[in-house]
């Protein structure tokens, strides 16, 4: 014996029902002796209270909704009962229509809508789709009658979620079933006290008719049919990896459908829990898949946790007080009272010192249950020792539910991990002694970005993500986006990383995209479908986007950017950037963004602010970690200055050497920009920074390098001549060096807490005496590298360098939070 129940999708259109039929016709086919469970149309019984309440109200449009109503029925008819078949169930809908539009014109004229009468008007959705369904499978040659549940199914008379008499309804489900060899079209939701007045089962009613008929019969099985595949890993409108879970045991659906999986409800495990029948749970409108089977015991998993429920919305109360320590009995008259007004409780969590107890209800009950309750303790509120009742709204209750749990260690640690990781603030936290579920109550706004972060970690934890929003898409951003589409098949296979580019902006578009833009066409995505740059705007729609693991990167040199670092970082997203201005401008923004990265538990990376890609803030990082002591830095950070100190010698003038520095991209427009220093400058200060020495940009010296004419000239072209005109002195600076055995080379460095930039004279026995083509290279003087310096050298500038230096950055991120 199987009881089959179909939701209101299921039965929402003619197609639906047609293929529903389909279904049944094949289990009799099969020799199956089947009983079916029907919900109302879909939508129908939210439209009936609608129109219910509008009659209490004295709206007489209740009228024109009713019509509507009845329309879709009687479309309905037609489309699966043939022209000469239809006048009998016409009839029969119309008489249950007319019956119902007579009990809403006495709700009209007494201007009431009891619990009682609620639950009568809603009773007709379940008997028209039935009786609609059951004429349907008549017609096609079905052996079918109509049961109306509410001659079967006792309750006592607690209106709109009434509690079944059992013992009377098993016997009344037997006696039925024997008197009759065709197929029963019960009617879901829907039972009746004993005196006959109709009643309703509550939310999730039509499951649990399933599960009391399945269960007074001892079905071997009582499938749920509706409009998924089954019980899913979470929501997945909320996240699009989640899937279907084979199997599940009847303790970990109980705790999921209690924590918001709305595939099946508690109350209709109950009769099958006590039988042992398990549930299947399939999709009708996919009836190849096999689905999730519901059962005392599940099969082995794969995975630590079972499944990620979720309630969106919820309210939660703060009861607290020194006078509550150690004082017996507040707990119970606390649950006491808001039992006494219907208060349900959906999470208790209360501290050890017994100084608070707080929990969670539904928000509607939010201002009863202060009301109730600062009557309840108004003798302890008045003299203080309670304080008073706080109420929180606009929070969500997430749990992982898992049997596996009671097996795995650290999967607490792991949940907490991830929730730090992406800036999400636990406000209350509950754990059963049984380790099958770990509830966590946390702000409404974060909880999308919670489910994803969580599911990655406990159902993706063979792969990572991460979600980018890239500022600048010039040469090393356009660089960037090319290095990552060339690596994302690497990435995905060999580090098990996906990176996903969420947002591109430039000073002319911007493009937001929450499913990802194509890194192959991105050029056409931002010129076709991007909308006029907003700074502001984009920084405030990646915020609200509010996804897991995001990293803003901002490949600029723009002034204006850095000033959103901090709000950024403070919103729980990490920065990358080769940008050095917010790391050379005041101490004190420097050090607010560095407490703020670690306050937040992101990451603000920059190793690309001195270098280009070379590992030299990450090398000043880990000697500091591992606590060195940094006796001097001597750094040329310039790869403009380095190309011209380089090339500069006896067989080609000064200035014919800045010409085709110039003319092959390495200088600025202006190239009296590098050779001032400040860029040189800014390096330095950085580095001081990350040593621990607290300077301001007006701490480093900078040595002029240029004569004043040449500095002072107003055009390019007459700095360029300037500079020719005074040929001689570059060439006395020259021979100086070589008088010597030297060379000459811009070097900045730090000592003593003293920081100076300065061309200078080295000799061979100084490393940076071979240095060639435009190469940067640090001596890193320190207490353990005190005789022999340690020494970074490399490529210091150029787009692919840089992006691969911020490609590196994002790579760190990824591994941290992974």
């Amino acid at each position: 014996m199987k009881v089959l129940k179909f939701g209101g999708t299921s039965v929402g259109t003619v197609d639906s029902i047609k293929q529903v039929i389909s279904i049944l016709e094949n289990n009799l086919a099969q020799g199956e002796r089947i009983a079916v469970v029907f919900s109302a149309m879909g939508g129908v019984t939210n439209r009936l209270i609608e129109i219910g309440r509008m009659a209490a109200a004295g709206n007489g449009e209740y009228l024109d909704l009713l019509k509507a109503v009845e329309e879709r029925h009687f479309t309905t008819i037609r489309g699966l009962i043939g022209v000469k078949s239809q006048s009998s169930t016409f009839a029969t809908v119309k008489g249950l229509v007319n019956e119902l539009e007579d009990l809403l014109r006495g709700v009209y004229l007494i201007r009431e809508l009891t619990p009682r009468t609620l639950d009568l008007i809603m009773s007709f959705g379940e008997r028209l789709s039935t009786t609609i369904i059951t004429e349907a499978l008549k017609h096609r040659g079905v052996a079918t009658e109509y049961c109306d549940a509410r001659q079967l199914v006792r309750t006592n008379a607690h209106f709109g979620m009434a509690e079944v008499d059992f013992t009377t309804t098993d016997r009344h489900i037997l006696e039925h079933f024997a008197k009759s060899s065709a197929l029963q079209c019960i009617t879901g939701f829907v039972s009746s006290t004993a005196e006959g007045i109709t009643t309703t089962l509550g939310r999730g009613g039509s499951d649990y008719t399933a599960s009391i008929f399945g269960a007074a019969l001892d079905a071997d099985v009582i499938e749920i049919w509706t409009d998924v595949d089954g019980m899913m890993t979470a929501d997945p409108r909320k996240v699009p990896n989640a899937f279907t879970i084979p199997s599940i045991s009847y303790a970990e659906a109980m705790e999921l459908s209690h924590f918001g999986a709305k595939v099946i409800y508690p109350p209709s495990l109950q009769p099958a829990f006590a039988k042992n029948i398990p549930l299947k749970v399939l999709n009708t409108f996919n009836t190849g898949f096999e689905g999730t089977l519901v059962s005392r015991s599940a099969n082995g998993k794969d995975y630590a946790i079972t499944g990620i429920s979720s309630i969106d919305d919820t309210a939660m109360v703060n009861i607290q007080g020194s006078g509550m320590i150690g004082v017996a009995g507040i707990s119970a008259r606390l649950f006491t009272t808001l039992s006494e007004n219907y208060i349900s409780v959906i999470l208790i969590s209360q501290a050890s010192s017994e100084h608070s107890i707080c929990f969670t209800i539904d928000p509607r009950n939010a201002d009863k249950a202060r009301e109730v309750l600062e009557k309840e303790f108004q003798a302890e509120i008045a003299t203080g020792d309670i304080d008073s009742i706080s109420i929180e709204k606009h929070v969500s209750i997430l749990a992982i539910v898992g049997e596996g749990m009671r097996q795995s260690t650290g999967v607490s640690g792991k949940l907490f991990s991830v929730l730090g990781k992406n800036g999400i603030n636990v406000i209350a936290t509950a754990q059963g002694s049984s380790e099958l579920n770990i509830s966590v109550v946390i702000s409404k706004n974060d909880l999308s970005k919670a489910l994803n972060a969580i599911h990655g970690v406990f159902f993706q934890s063979e792969t990572r993500s991460l979600n980018l929003f890239i500022v600048g898409v010039g040469l090393i951003g356009s660089t960037l986006l090319k290095q990552l589409c060339d690596q994302e098949k690497y990435l995905r296979n060999e580090k098990l990383l996906i990176v996903n580019v969420i947002g591109l902006s430039n000073t002319r578009k911007m493009l937001l995209e929450p499913d990802g833009v194509s890194l192959k066409d991105w050029r056409d995505h931002l010129a076709d479908q991007g909308v006029k740059t907003s700074l502001p705007a984009f920084v405030q729609r990646i915020k609200e986007l509010n996804l897991p693991n995001s990293v803003f990167v901002d490949c600029t040199s723009d002034k204006d950017i850095v000033r959103y670092y901090e709000t950024l970082l403070d919103a729980s997203i990490s920065v990358v950037t080769p940008n050095k201005v917010a790391n050379s401008g005041r101490y004190d923004e420097y050090l607010r963004l560095q407490r703020t990265a670690l306050q937040r538990g992101v990451k603000f990376l920059y190793e690309t602010n001195v270098g280009a890609g070379l590992p030299i803030i990450n090398t000043i990082q880990g000697l500091m970690a591992s606590g060195d002591k940094f006796l001097k830095i001597e750094a040329i950070v310039s790869g403009t200055l380095s190309f011209i100190f380089n090339t500069f010698n006896q067989n080609i003038r000064f200035v014919d050497v800045v010409r085709d520095a110039k003319a092959k991209g390495y200088t600025e427009p202006d190239p009296r920009d590098d050779l001032s220093g400040t860029d040189v400058a800014r390096k330095i200060l950085i580095l001081a920074r990350e040593v621990g020495v607290p300077m301001e940009p007006e701490d480093i010296t900078v040595a002029q390098l240029l004569p004043d004419s040449c500095l002072k000239a107003p055009s390019v072209e007459s700095f360029f001549a300037e500079l020719e005109a005074r040929n001689d002195y570059f060439e006395e600076l020259l021979a100086n060096a070589q008088a010597k055995g030297e060379v000459l080379r811009y070097i900045a460095t730090l000592e003593d807490g003293e920081a100076k930039v300065e061309l200078r004279t080295v000799g061979p026995q100084h490393p940076f005496y071979t240095l060639s083509g435009s190469d940067n290279i640090v001596s890193f003087t320190t207490e353990r590298y005190k005789d022999r310096p340690l020494v970074v050298k490399g490529p210091g500038a150029g787009a692919e360098v840089t992006a691969s230096g911020v490609f590196a950055d994002i790579m760190s991120i990824s591994s941290y939070l992974g």
